[in-house]
């Protein structure tokens, strides 16, 4: 099996085909960014997918970027939004493949992200998350 949870030792020994069941409040938060932490939940360096839970704190904007597969998102906590909405809590948005934007939380956020491919910075071409590590 290709998945995997980064560093959870709970999944250690498990067969391919045993259910992972993830203590996400167990779980200690990454800087992801400035502004920005984060818990891989899953993640498929071979397929290029991953799941991924974000805390943003109030103000937090992520540069323009352009979406190199499909991303979906669910809204815990606060607001994600954009020059197209906002994403409030309970609520879920999807971008499609080639769609750009520049993200806000102006009063802070908690969401998870599914990723199907990675999120490239505009500026930078900086690619995220990235799949080589």
């Amino acid at each position: 099996m290709d998945g995997f949870t980064p560093n959870f030792a709970p999944h250690e020994g498990l067969t391919d085909l045993d259910s992972r069941y993830v203590d996400v409040e167990a779980m200690e938060w990454i800087e992801a960014r400035p502004g920005m932490k984060m818990k891989v939940l899953y993640k498929n360096n071979e397929t290029r997918q991953a799941t991924i839970m974000f805390k943003a704190e109030p103000g937090c904007v992520l540069d323009e970027h352009e979406h190199t597969g499909l991303e979906q998102t669910i809204v815990l906590e606060g607001s994600l939004e954009d020059e197209y909405g906002a994403c409030t809590a309970g609520n879920y948005v999807w971008r499609p493949v080639g769609s750009k934007h520049t993200a806000r939380c102006p009063n802070g956020a908690v969401f998870i992200t599914m990723f199907h491919n990675s999120a490239k910075t505009v500026a930078s071409g900086r690619l995220f998350p990235n799949y080589d590590d």
